[in-house]
């Protein structure tokens, strides 16, 4: 089966007139999401994330590669009637209610009379607003706006669902609300691209991840195996040298030192011994070592700010 998004060294080049030099947002960028995944796409400002989403949905033509979204090419009316999306920054009819807004999308999707009666009601209590269904969007919070915005994305029951920014403007229980509904579509097969400054929301949420940096790919993976060794090494150390830390230098790929504490941060899990050994070795009095599993945030901070791969 082929994936829900793929794309093929896609770029995008802004400008260029005469005297004045392109601004490429977008460089030979290549993803593949699987069917039936949660999706993080990660990336400082201006690192080319809304320009690739702007391109999935048509929106902005590349300057050249491809890109595919549910097996069709990019802008594929078929896909396009699988495609849910919520945009980081929507503007909704204000003097609608809640229905009558989901009655809107629900023709310009396409869909029935029959079927817009039976699934407005189904994704309005989906996403908590199923008693507020008669009210006005204009009495509607940021949050509750955000989340009559997620049911539209959902209302076609699409294959896959594009969120940018989809808890923004949530407190901690809508934003735990959102990460059910997201699991929830997992579960009925759906695939969910999330974009988010909120990292330890994809933490919880996604199966795998990429970081975007100046509009190129930096780190991509299941989220499992980009966080599975215990990347960072805490130690305690009284009677430290010099010698002792140019020796863990040599085992780390970098070594911080504040007063009797130093932070280790190695490549694989059996240097955890090796630091232990070099300390001893070297005079110092290890008072304690702490291995600590690297959070997706301190992973992003690593590679977007020290440029590490």
């Amino acid at each position: 089966m082929s994936a829900a998004i793929e794309t093929k060294n896609l770029r995008k080049e802004y400008g260029g007139a005469v005297g004045r030099p392109a601004f490429t947002a977008v460089q030979d960028l290549c993803l593949s999401v699987p069917r039936g995944q949660v999706f993080g796409l990660l990336g400082p400002n201006g690192a080319g994330k809304t320009t690739t989403i702007n391109m999935l949905l048509g929106n902005i033509k590349p300057t050249s590669g491809e890109a595919f979204l549910l097996g069709q090419p990019v802008g594929n009316q078929e896909a396009r009637a699988h495609l849910g999306f919520l945009p980081e920054k929507f503007q909704f009819h204000e003097f609608l209610s809640a229905e009558e807004f989901l009655d809107l999308h629900g023709k310009l999707y396409g869909m029935s009379k029959a079927a817009r009666k039976r699934r407005i009601p189904e994704v309005l209590e989906q996403v908590g607003l199923i008693a507020r269904r008669k009210s006005r969007l204009s009495e509607f919070s940021k949050g509750m706006q955000q989340r009559v915005g997620l049911a539209q994305a959902i209302l076609n029951d699409p294959d896959l669902v594009i969120l940018d920014e989809p808890t923004s403007a949530l407190d901690p229980l809508g934003r735990r609300e959102v990460r059910d509904i997201v699991a929830g579509l997992k579960a009925a097969g759906k695939t969910v691209l999330l974009n988010s400054h909120l990292l330890s929301e994809i933490e919880m949420s996604c199966d795998q991840v990429a970081i975007l940096k100046s509009g190129q790919v930096i780190r991509q993976g299941k989220i499992d195996d980009l966080l599975a060794a215990p990347t960072i090494v805490k130690m305690r150390v009284q009677a430290q040298t010099p010698g002792l830390i140019t020796a863990l230098e040599t085992l780390s790929r970098t070594v911080e030192v504040t007063g009797e504490e130093i932070a280790a941060t190695i490549s694989e899990e059996g240097a955890i011994s090796e630091l232990a050994a070099t300390v001893v070795g070297h005079g110092g009095r290890l008072l304690s070592l702490v291995p600590m599993r690297e959070t997706l945030e301190d992973l992003f901070i690593r590679v977007v700010e020290r440029d590490a791969v």
